[in-house]
């Protein structure tokens, strides 16, 4: 059996890592993508858990940005940023439930794929913003276009090409009643920018509404940690998952597991408020699946827990607490 066989969707009893019937998603299809996350939009698509759902992203700009000479300030049109598919409404999930979604696949769209990274005013992790109001003019505008396939990775320059390494950097489900902006992460997942939400993982997101409503975008070919400019490599995919669905296992952040550890995930400002949020969490699952006395994993995690910077840029910060499975 397959580490997906037996892992937390596996135990629970209702989700088995096992493919229903197979939809897809196309421009066409999606219509008007979304740029908030909430209960109001009609569903693009209605599943029985354990669909797989191939998906066609747009980049963060909607592929507005073409080219180098291209001016971002004077083209994108704030706050409609980050457009997303969906919502995808499971057939049965309610609140109290938990999406599971399994990333299969991630792979670049057309015929010439190009990934665009840039700087633009007031964005940015070493940059005065709005909300880190500084007196220092703002950097200069830049828009750098790469060529990008899964085969040959991101091609840099003529010394620096780097692995493709793809991600979904925005998904979530819809909250109970708030419509919230795709620019911005929190307890439904959302704009997140975590490496770690990549093929071969699976994200558990908490149900708020009927249906769950999973919205999911904004993938990113690679990034550091923290997407220090405001911009990874950004490009639009052909992204691929199956949507289970685990009944009566919630928890308050999104959570996310691979072959070798699990992760919770906490958003907010200050950056130490993310953290403690996604340790806290992680106590937590220790505790309740994995039989920790809570203590017990508080002083344990001090020892062995790694943490991750998803984004340093978006409205709101988001950091990544793992544990290696091999101290479960």
């Amino acid at each position: 059996m397959s580490w997906l066989e037996h892992s937390i969707m596996a135990k629970r009893g209702e989700a088995k890592g096992r493919p229903g019937a197979s939809f897809a998603i196309t421009e066409e299809s999606q219509g008007k993508y979304h740029y908030v996350y909430g209960p109001y939009a009609a569903p693009v698509l209605r599943v029985d858990p354990g669909a797989v759902v191939s998906a066609e992203t747009h980049d963060a700009m909607e592929g507005q940005i073409r080219n180098e000479s291209d001016s971002p300030s004077a083209i994108l049109n704030f706050p409609f940023l980050n457009p997303q598919n969906g919502p995808i409404f499971v057939n049965g999930a309610e609140k109290g439930d938990c999406l599971a979604v399994y990333i299969q696949k991630i792979v670049p769209r057309g015929s010439q794929p190009v990934g665009t990274t840039c700087i633009i005013p007031e964005f940015g992790g070493l940059v005065g913003t709005g909300d880190t109001a500084l007196l220092n003019p703002p950097l200069p505008e830049i828009v750098k276009k790469l060529e990008v396939t899964p085969e040959k990775g991101v091609v840099w320059n003529d010394r620096i090409t780097l692995p493709y390494e793809p991600f979904i950097g925005t998904i979530g489900t819809s909250p109970e009643i708030e419509a919230i902006s795709s620019l911005v992460p929190d307890y439904y997942g959302g704009n997140m920018d975590l490496p770690d939400v990549a093929p071969g993982a699976v994200i558990y997101l908490p149900v708020h509404a009927a249906g769950g409503l999973l919205y999911l975008g904004d993938c990113h070919a690679t990034q550091g940690d923290g997407e220090l400019c405001g911009f990874a490599i950004e490009h639009p995919t052909v992204t691929t998952v199956q949507i289970d669905l685990i009944k009566n296992w919630t928890f308050r952040w999104p959570r996310l597991e691979t072959e070798e550890t699990i992760m919770t995930i906490g958003s907010g400002r200050p950056m130490e408020d993310a953290a403690r949020i996604a340790y806290r969490e992680l106590v937590r699952w220790m505790a309740a699946d994995y039989g920790y006395d809570e203590l017990e994993a508080y002083m344990l995690l001090t020892q062995a827990g790694k943490l991750r910077v998803g984004n340093m840029v978006d409205p709101k910060y988001t950091l990544g607490a793992s544990i290696s499975k091999s101290l479960l």
